[in-house]
């Protein structure tokens, strides 16, 4: 399989690791140009491109950058690519600590239905409840007990299909959470999130979520700040 991934920071640096180790062909792109992931490339048999080469990869996109910085991709990203190439988004909304306030999610708009009408394609919602080495240290093989399990949200059935079977071949069983409008049960400060359940435990945690977002990720009049001081 040809997968585009666009971001090349802890989530993008681990899936491109990740699946070149199974033998998949990857294009990386980042916001910095493709001679800043040389080392990323050597490491990992990837090529180093421009977002908009990875984003006519293949098979599967996935986008993974900021969310704050989404609307800073080019406007046509996705212009003349066939509707069967599946677009995932990874991305986490952080107004305190990184993004600065996005008034249609604090509003209540989902996560990735926003990332969904920024990139003008639909979108299927996953890896972005793991945490990063997590992610790269942790997949186990099929029928392991107690494998991770990670949700997988999407509007289209064969599209998610295509991400429950690329979450299963790195090592985590795959869990159905519902069209793209339920992904904000995986959102950040929902149970599911930045944890390590199995498939009984995610089903469970999404049912238990909450729709209300947690003070912790809403943004302020000081927002963003950053990691370590978030306003």
């Amino acid at each position: 399989m040809k997968i585009g991934v666009i971001g090349a920071g802890n989530i993008g640096g681990t899936l491109t690791r990740r699946f070149r180790a199974l033998g998949q062909e990857v294009l990386v792109a980042n916001s910095r140009g493709p001679e800043t992931l040389r080392e990323l490339a050597k490491e990992t048999g990837a090529k180093a491109v421009t977002a908009k080469e990875a984003a006519r990869a293949g098979e599967v996109v996935i986008v993974t950058i900021p969310e704050g910085h989404i609307p800073e991709l080019p406007k046509d990203l996705f212009a003349g690519i066939p509707d069967n190439v599946v677009v995932v988004d990874t991305g986490n909304y952080y107004p305190r600590h990184r993004d600065g306030r996005i008034a249609e999610i604090e509003d209540g708009l989902t996560e990735s239905r926003w990332v969904e009408k920024q990139l003008g394609r639909p979108v299927v919602k996953a890896f972005n409840n793991i945490y990063a080495k997590h992610l790269l240290e942790k997949g186990r093989p099929a029928d392991t007990p107690d494998r991770i399990a990670l949700p997988v949200a999407g509007d289209n059935a064969k599209a998610e299909a295509v991400v429950m079977k690329l979450v299963d071949q790195i090592g985590f069983d795959a869990v159905d959470a519902g069209g793209l409008d339920d992904s904000w049960r995986q959102q950040p400060g929902t149970p599911v999130y930045a944890t390590d359940f199995n498939a009984e435990g995610v089903r469970r945690a999404l049912a238990e979520a909450s729709r209300k977002r947690p003070p912790e990720f809403q943004a302020t009049e000081k927002s963003p700040g950053t990691y370590a001081k978030p306003a």
